[in-house]
């Protein structure tokens, strides 16, 4: 009953509801949605410090003195994890041209994690921002950086990790990279120029999500944590994807060697709507019932 629930409520959140066509439960939009009531979550017993535990995830960064530059921004507005993925140059924050550019942050530059892929960098992340400077057809929901980072400090009360996402300086985020991540955030620079290198970015970011920690009132981790529900962690979220890929293949409805972009559309409709850990599990529930249905 519980599980039903909570489907009902994930449902709800995007205007849906169950109707028959053709003798088959289908899912339609709907004009009036669900009316549900959605429990409050349980503070949390200790405020997470979002300026220590903020990812700033630099993905295949090209040049080592991007990645001291973008340490120096962190720092100037009080941040301190950085996280590399993959760097074009190996051991990249140890090259002197990077610690040169740090400028001061050399402990920022030191202790930053080096990773293989953008999915160790987001592990147990519930919220995470992808800066792009292109609009993209599929892919999370695109927010003004202002309205993301707000975003970001609401998961962070309700006791979520957040990360900003950042992309390589020549080509950017690819397309699975943004589509993992919970928003797509983009600077409204000068349209007759709007070239602004990899540190800049972060630093416009680190500004913007400064603000708007800083804008919070004392009070404000318990009040908000009360009505906030934190986000599923990326890896989670990831997970239920791949199950629910399985098991739409082993229905036929997907075909693997021309899945045009069903998998996009589901997870644009899914980060629309935020997904919680048990309506994760939920949905994982559904795929492994299918999988065993379809065995027999």
């Amino acid at each position: 009953m519980r599980g039903s629930w909570a489907f009902r409520r994930l449902i709800s959140r995007k205007n849906l509801v169950w109707r028959y066509h053709d003798g088959f439960p289908h899912l339609f939009a709907s004009v009036h949605p669900l009316n549900t009531t959605i429990s409050p979550a349980q503070p949390a017993e200790q405020p997470v410090d979002a300026f220590a535990s903020t990812r700033f995830v630099l993905v295949e960064p090209s040049h080592p003195g991007n990645v001291g530059a973008a340490a120096r921004a962190l720092k100037t507005m009080g941040f301190s994890r950085l996280v590399v993925v993959a760097p074009k140059i190996p051991f990249v924050t140890r090259e002197p041209e990077a610690i040169a550019m740090a400028s001061g942050a050399d402990d920022v530059l030191a202790s930053a994690q080096v990773v293989e892929t953008l999915a160790d960098a987001l592990s147990g992340v519930h919220w995470s921002i992808a800066l792009t400077a292109r609009t993209r057809e599929y892919g999370p929901p695109q927010m003004a950086p202002r309205p993301a980072v707000a975003k970001a400090c609401e998961q962070g009360r309700g006791g979520g990790a957040i990360a900003l996402v950042f992309g390589n300086e020549r080509v950017g985020l690819s397309n699975a990279d943004v589509e993992r991540c919970s928003a797509i955030a983009h600077i409204p620079a000068n349209p007759a120029y709007s070239s602004l290198n990899l540190a800049q970015a972060v630093q416009v970011l680190a500004y913007e999500l400064r603000l708007a920690l800083l804008d919070r009132p004392e009070t404000a981790p318990v009040a908000a944590a009360e009505s906030t529900i934190a986000s599923a962690p990326s890896d989670e979220i990831e997970g239920m994807y791949a199950h629910l890929e399985q098991a739409l293949v082993a229905l036929d409805f997907l075909d693997p060697a021309n899945p045009k972009k069903l998998m996009s559309r589901l997870r644009r409709l899914f980060s629309r709507s935020g997904l919680e850990h048990e309506e994760v599990n939920i949905l994982r529930g559904i795929a492994k019932h299918i999988l065993l249905r379809v065995k027999r």
